[in-house]
């Protein structure tokens, strides 16, 4: 999220694909409709189903699942046609984006409207209405994410803004909400099979880099892995993970898991019952040696599985019976206090992962960082662990965010103001939560990426320079009129190394700094770069041009996001124009399907209704936590299908009928049909919130005495499609196809 959701309230046009904050974001919608109140400002929905955000807004476009590219590039077509982009901020901050322009050239209104299914007009009026109305921003959540495509949508969302003009603006940039209070700590710390905590990759360099400063011997850490090769390769997905039990074998795709299969799972607050493909979710399980659930709540996993024997459910403590800081959709932290001791025999979830570690072996050099620097004898959680990532992770800004920190603004939370986040009183000159890059303890945190109005020191800096000095013979700093508002350093600059820290600043070092500092700005923890770059007025990650084309993914895609069919798509005649991509070995482990799939039959024959899936107000992921309360259950006793009632007469269903929905894979859920005009005839909704339920079956004799929720049902996920994004491996939720016939 470059901006905050205060900031909205800047803006004066709100674009939001495949997001309903209305329902994911209750709270922080209100700054949507602020923006209204204050501004006037045109709220634009792009989505599959009429939402309760679509019913705030000003225009909305019933766009056909999965067609997203295509629409952003009818946007592109039309600003271009006409000349709306924002052609300074493209010739001084941009490259690549002769591409997209030839690209968008072959999406006219007309074509667009056959892919998408949005009238040529509408389109015409909503990129008028955004590309007009400035500062604007962009929205988005897993509606847009949730596809094979899923990067290439993340991509265009972004280059659409940049051709506009709308980032490194208040009330503009791309905005991503998240759907839980700590998804962005958690993606911080590094909870994906490809990266340290930080971002840092799994490179030898990065790990000695950890080793150091973890305070143990690298080849000790090289010696924990099965060897120095699977060290460095990425691991499986949470999407994925239960191939690696199947391990290829009855038609499931192969795996590259160093000849051996996974036996074992430990699961910590995690409803892989919201997990797609939920029957090859089921097989995992069932052929896993060892299964360990660590929540709150019996999860669902253990109602799903066959397995009895090597199951167990450890109780884990909640929110409520523990602290520590937790990073917000917008990058900025809060700390979370302990309101009462765990109750009964739950246990935080670090007192658990101390004691696994403890019976691996390892627990010494598991906590060594956190005394490490201090000397102290013991360490204090969580406050030892926090300090501890504010001292390793210099790559996106953690190095002012302290424990002490972090408490002493959620302590003065009423000292800032919501829309621009600035404090006052004794907190004069800071940001509330500290938003990355925060770059020493004396900087104030970034509300807004990427703003050159202004100064480093109030959150201002360019974009990042990741990519190298040039491409094509072509410059990629920014242009020369380019200058972050008081820096030192006129016009672009590379990021700042202990080679050029130097020359780029023009400074002088001691050698006893040059001793002390880190190879460059991402691994100095003397923090001395950062500090020298705050003196000058410079952002250590430098000021480069945003681009357009990622020229390392030649091999995976073309240099552009393109329009790519889903793999079931109800238009085979599209399937075969708009091709997805080549199969991909070895993707995270597992052979990954892709254009072999999607070209293997016409599977809009069999299965001719769209499949949406998503959130309802009221409850919440998995929904073991929100069906565990009766209130919140009376809202929505039951799972639940919306369907038109076009659709349904078709297939001589009532409302309120039990009905069947179908999927490829042949899995089925028996669900209640509820009549919505929300929908168009070719397309259902389910909620993802239910399980206790399995292609008709009731598991609920499996939960332990007394922890059965009060309301169970089939999980939408058992007939979510095979399907996955070609770089994160994403489910392809929000693409798939299904059949529907009455029970």
């Amino acid at each position: 999220m470059t901006n905050s959701l205060g900031d909205m309230q800047n803006s004066k046009a709100i674009i939001i694909f495949g997001a309903s904050p209305a329902v994911n974001h209750p709270v922080g919608f209100q700054h949507f409709l602020k923006a209204k109140e204050r501004n006037n400002a045109q709220i634009i929905v792009v989505d599959p189903r009429y939402t309760r955000t679509a019913a705030k807004a000003d225009l909305y476009a019933p766009i056909r699942p999965g067609t997203d590219i295509a629409f952003m590039y009818g946007m592109l077509h039309i600003i271009f046609e006409n000349g709306w982009e924002d052609k300074k901020h493209l010739e001084e901050r941009v490259y690549g984006m002769d591409l997209i322009r030839e690209e968008a050239k072959k999406w006219t209104p007309e074509v667009v409207e056959d892919v998408t299914g949005v009238k040529a007009e509408l389109l015409m009026q909503i990129t008028r209405v955004y590309a007009k109305t400035k500062p604007g921003s962009l929205v988005w959540a897993m509606g847009l994410t949730q596809h094979s495509v899923g990067t290439g949508n993340t991509r265009i969302a972004p280059i659409l803004q940049l051709a506009l003009g709308n980032m490194g603006v208040e009330g503009g940039g791309t905005n991503i909400l998240r759907g839980h209070d700590n998804v962005q700590g958690s993606s911080d710390m590094g909870c994906f099979p490809d990266s340290l905590p930080g971002y840092y990759g799994i490179a030898e360099g990065v790990w000695k880099y950890y080793a150091k400063n973890w305070g143990v011997d690298y080849d000790w850490l090289v010696s924990q892995h099965k060897s120095k090769e699977m060290m460095s390769k990425p691991g499986f997905t949470l999407s994925r993970w239960w191939a690696g039990v199947l391990d290829g074998k009855d038609g499931n795709d192969a795996i590259d898991n160093a000849g051996t299969p996974l036996k074992a799972l430990v699961c910590i607050a995690n409803g892989i019952t919201s997990t797609s493909q939920q029957a090859k979710v089921k097989e995992g399980l069932d052929g896993l040696e060892l299964l360990v659930v660590v929540d709150a709540f019996a999860n669902d996993a253990v109602v799903l599985t066959d397995k009895q024997d090597d199951v167990f459910l450890l109780p884990a403590a909640t929110q409520f019976e523990t602290s520590g800081s937790v990073v917000a959709t917008n990058r900025s932290a809060q700390w979370r206090y302990q309101v009462v001791e765990p109750l009964y025999e739950s246990k935080p979830d670090q007192e658990v992962l101390f004691e696994l570690a403890k019976r691996l072996g390892f627990y010494e050099q598991y906590t060594k960082a956190m005394t490490l620097r201090s000397g102290k004898a013991t360490f204090t959680w969580p406050d030892d662990a926090t300090d501890e990532i504010a001292f390793i992770i210099q790559s996106i800004g953690y190095a002012g965010r302290t424990a002490a920190r972090t408490k002493k603004h959620t302590d003065n939370w009423h000292m800032f103001d919501e829309v621009s986040g600035r404090g006052f009183g004794p907190m004069k000159n800071e940001y509330y939560g500290l938003p990355w890059p925060c770059w020493t303890e004396k900087h104030p945190g970034s509300p807004i990426l990427y703003n050159v109005d202004r100064p480093v020191m109030e959150g201002g800096m360019g974009f990042r320079n990741r990519f190298g000095m040039e491409h094509n013979g072509v410059s990629q700093m920014a242009g020369p009129s380019v200058t972050v508002k008081g820096s030192k350093v006129k016009g672009g600059h590379p990021q700042i190394t202990k080679a050029n820290i130097e020359e780029v600043l023009g400074i002088t070092l001691t050698e006893a700094e040059k001793a002390a500092m880190g190879p460059s700005w991402a691994m100095d923890t003397s923090n001395i770069i950062a500090q020298k770059c705050m003196e000058a007025g410079v952002a250590p990650y430098g000021n480069a041009r945003a681009r357009c084309i990622v020229w390392e993914w030649t091999a995976l895609e073309h240099q552009i996001p393109l329009h790519r069919e889903p793999l079931h798509s109800p238009r085979t005649d599209l399937a075969k124009a708009y091709p997805s991509f080549k199969d991909r070995a070895k993707h995270y482990r597992v052979d990954t399907k892709f254009e072999s799939l999607q070209q293997s039959k016409d599977f809009a024959k069999e299965f001719p209704v769209n499949l949406i899936t998503g959130r309802i107000v009221n409850m919440n992921g998995a929904g073991i936590e929100n069906r565990g309360s009766k209130y919140l259950v009376e809202l929505t006793p039951e799972m639940y299908a919306d369907l038109n009632p076009d659709l349904a007469a078709n297939h001589g269903i009532r409302n309120g009928d039990m009905i069947w929905i179908h999927a490829p894979e042949g899995t089925k859920i028996k669900v209640k049909a509820r009549f919505s005009h929300s929908l168009l005839p070719d397309r259902i909704f389910l909620p993802f919130h239910w399980a206790g339920h399995f292609q008709g079956k009731d598991l609920s004799d499996r939960y332990p005495e007394g922890t059965k929720p009060y309301s169970v049902g089939e999980s939408a996920c058992t007939v979510t499609n095979y399907g996955y994004d070609i770089i994160t491996q994403i489910p392809e939720t929000k693409g798939g196809l299904c059949r529907i016939e009455k029970a």
